[in-house]
């Protein structure tokens, strides 16, 4: 999978499918992107290779008051991915909506719905989870070992 932001001065590659894909419904996220949710592809930072330009990381008031780091264009300020106090600099939460195919990515699960904006409808099937949810209950066997891997 490739992305880049809306200026194009940053292009990236990722070279493995995602852990899980997210759909935050969280007031955090609604007020981060200037929308109703977040669409978040988890995977490894070690899988994401950035193909030209140069972001910059802006660190974040977060939910948890622990921050978050997002990976943005120094230039159109684009958020690429983030990085979450709980997951730390190993797992990288990449912006779906920046890929070139964003239908690569779609939810796995929908996640603090809680505060999902009344207005939006979600499919009969998707997993849906008021607040989080426990990995290693809807997390496969390999999710959950990539993860560990990854935060060493």
């Amino acid at each position: 999978m490739e992305g880049h932001c809306s200026c194009s001065r940053v292009r990236y590659r990722v070279g493995a499918k995602p852990i899980i894909t997210h759909c935050c419904h969280c007031s955090w996220c609604q007020r981060e992107t200037g929308s109703a949710f977040a669409v978040n592809a988890v995977v490894e930072t070690s899988e994401i290779d950035i193909v030209f330009g140069e972001p910059e990381t802006i660190v974040t008031p977060s939910a948890s008051g622990k921050g978050q780091k997002i990976v943005r264009c120094a230039h159109c300020r684009v958020a690429l991915w983030s990085h979450y106090a709980g997951a730390g600099e190993a797992l990288s939460f990449l912006r779906v909506g920046t890929l070139d195919d964003p239908d690569l990515c779609p939810p796995d699960v929908h996640i603090f719905t809680s505060t999902k904006r009344q207005w939006v409808r979600l499919p009969e099937d998707a997993r849906v989870f008021e607040e989080f949810y426990n990995p290693a209950e809807v997390w496969s066997d390999e999710a959950r070992a990539r993860w560990k891997a990854a935060k060493g």
